[in-house]
């Protein structure tokens, strides 16, 4: 039962079903991702990649999930851009962005999306966060309230409560060596547990994974990863939800399958942001049906007019 709750835990970001085989591939270094779009830095320490597309009087901020990156908004970014100024954000450990051995905290986040808005001189920004990037905005918002207009918060992490005993057992099971070792079914098993309905149309996903592993930065991928989801239960944000100022937006797929957990918190995913919505003084609850965790890829044409209509 430990290997499967630890798929089941992996399965925040990669698995699947298909014939495919990426093993035998060519290595893909996260420089050389393919987001269909041009990226920018902002330097220093750590310098921070990111997509910047479209204008508008408004400015949304796309943060991705864990072990993902900007990339997984381009189902996304090219309806938002009609509209708004967007930039999607690789946070640092992912993605373009510099790796090292940084606390990879909720607030080391917070603090980097903040540096992002400040050197762009943004004033109050939009921000969309999926899955660990919705814990990030909710910390984000608790401190940085005036640098908020609206927070939309898609399938986030933070709303679901882990005891003390579930939190250890969660860290224990995450290593590096496992991130690192997970084979290419593997891969595709636990990100298929992302989607309602799994397609081919997203074996990119897979084929990025698989190839990253034989990325020069992979070890520090890996390491940003296990640090990540210590992070997330380090510093549980679902008993501060009622401190939360802004107008919020909780979107979520009815059929995700790994909010709540299934083996540590059994239950509905529809109690678990319902009690989330109810806990903030202006929040909206929208539900998207026949889809998973991956909302914004699985079913990105609604995703995107609930977040348009929001924002307007």
């Amino acid at each position: 039962m430990k290997k499967y709750i630890l798929f089941f835990t992996i399965a925040l970001f990669w698995g699947g079903c298909s014939g495919y085989l990426y093993n035998n591939s060519s290595s893909l270094e996260f420089s050389n991702i393919d987001y269909g779009f041009n990226t920018n830095k902002i330097l220093n320490d750590p310098y921070i990649s990111y997509i910047d597309v479209g204008s508008g009087d408004k400015t949304i901020i796309l943060v991705h999930g864990l072990a993902s990156n900007s990339g997984f908004w381009r189902y996304n970014i090219p309806e938002l851009s009609k509209h708004y100024r967007v930039i999607a954000i690789d946070l640092p450990g992912y993605g373009k962005s510099q790796k090292s051995t940084y606390p990879y905290t909720m607030s080391f986040y917070a603090n980097q999306v903040k540096r992002v808005v400040d050197e762009l001189n943004l004033n109050k920004i939009i921000y969309v966060g999926h899955s660990m990037g919705g814990q990030i905005g909710i910390i984000f918002s608790l401190k940085y309230p005036d640098r908020l207009e609206k927070l939309i918060l898609a399938s986030p992490a933070g709303i679901e409560e882990f005891q003390k005993g579930e939190g250890d057992w969660l860290r224990s099971v995450m290593t590096t060596s496992g991130v690192k070792k997970t084979p290419e079914d593997g891969v595709r098993r636990n990100l298929s547990n992302n989607f309602y309905n799994w397609s081919d149309e997203w074996e990119w996903m897979v084929e990025e994974r698989v190839r990253m592993s034989k990325a020069k930065e992979f070890d520090e991928f890996a390491y940003a990863v296990v640090r990540s989801v210590n992070g997330m239960l380090d510093e549980p944000t679902f008993d501060k939800l009622e401190k939360i100022s802004v107008p919020t937006l909780i979107v979520y797929g009815k059929y995700d399958w790994l909010i709540p957990n299934p083996y540590l918190n059994p239950g509905f995913t529809s109690d678990v942001f319902k009690f989330g919505a109810e806990a903030m003084a202006n929040c909206k609850l929208h539900e998207i049906d026949c889809s998973g965790h991956m909302l914004q890829i699985e079913k990105p044409e609604e995703f995107n007019r609930v977040v348009l209509d929001f924002i307007k």
